[in-house]
């Protein structure tokens, strides 16, 4: 059975639109009760709006800097004051700027502040509380595929969700340690998916997934228990991110360079790996 059900209780990070608020939807389209936050307060206070039109009585919305853990000590006392235990936590908060690894020490330490630090964050402010209270809950991680197969350009990003990765790979086993919890963990990889952060005011590319499509897909992975709950878009199926994923990790085991798939000695070699 899925925690993602009615009269449960959910807690979304980066809430007040793109990936974070379509997740919201559907938790308040199967019946749950929903707390979300955001940095961005007046944007956070019209999907707040939005959402209670839809879900009366059953929304409440926290403005919240996920970087600061006393902010999310608190976004979690007002998600338990307004809906009790927290039956669905979803660390989605999430930032990205170009970065090179050795420059842009701001966007460095906003990148990793928000997108790996806020989901630490969340789970120190949240998961002490889901292991007392003994219920059937999951959390769920914003990971992504720059995450795993790591391209180059955008360094400060790769790393945070790398650690994201790592990070709930390490709490599922450490939920798998504790006799007669019911608690599982899920890492979230998107596609390309078209939301504010990745094309501001832009039309949606062909290619791309809408937001809502990951929020179902997140719902369907969770209900089956999957741990690893990958996206596929309009361009790319699931065979594709297969053969990318497998490349990234030979450059290790074949003693290739880093990051082998965009080196110009190795472009043919993977153009035809990617077509056997």
């Amino acid at each position: 059975m899925s925690v993602i059900t009615e009269g449960r209780s959910a807690v979304v990070t980066g809430a007040a639109g793109g990936i974070g608020l379509a997740i919201a939807q559907a938790c308040l389209g199967r019946g749950m009760r929903v707390t979300i936050a955001d940095q961005d307060a007046g944007r956070l206070d019209r999907a707040a709006e939005d959402l209670r039109a839809r879900a009366p009585g059953r929304v409440a919305h926290f403005a919240c800097d996920v970087r600061d853990p006393a902010a999310v000590e608190a976004l979690r006392d007002a998600a338990v004051d307004a809906h009790g235990p927290v039956d669905l936590l979803v660390n989605n908060a999430g930032v990205g700027r170009p970065t090179k690894p050795w420059a842009e020490r701001e966007a460095w330490e906003l990148t990793l502040g928000v997108n790996l630090w806020g989901v630490i964050n969340g789970l120190m402010a949240f998961v002490p509380g889901m292991i007392e209270a003994r219920r059937e809950a999951a959390v769920v991680n914003l990971g992504s595929k720059q995450g795993i197969t790591n391209p180059p350009g955008n360094a400060a990003y790769n790393v945070s969700k790398a650690g994201v990765k790592a990070l709930t790979e390490q709490l599922a086993w450490e939920f798998r340690q504790i006799e007669g919890a019911r608690l599982s963990a899920h890492l979230l990889v998107p596609g390309f998916t078209f939301t504010g952060m990745t094309a501001p005011g832009a039309e949606k590319p062909s290619g791309a997934w809408w937001p809502e499509q990951v929020a179902e897909r997140m719902v369907e992975g969770v209900g089956a228990g999957d741990f690893y709950i990958v996206c596929q878009d309009n361009e790319v199926d699931w065979e594709t991110d297969r053969k990318r994923i497998a490349w990234a990790a030979g450059d290790l085991t074949e003693g290739r360079p880093a990051l082998s798939r965009w080196h110009p000695d190795h472009a043919e070699a993977f153009k035809r790996f990617l077509g056997g």
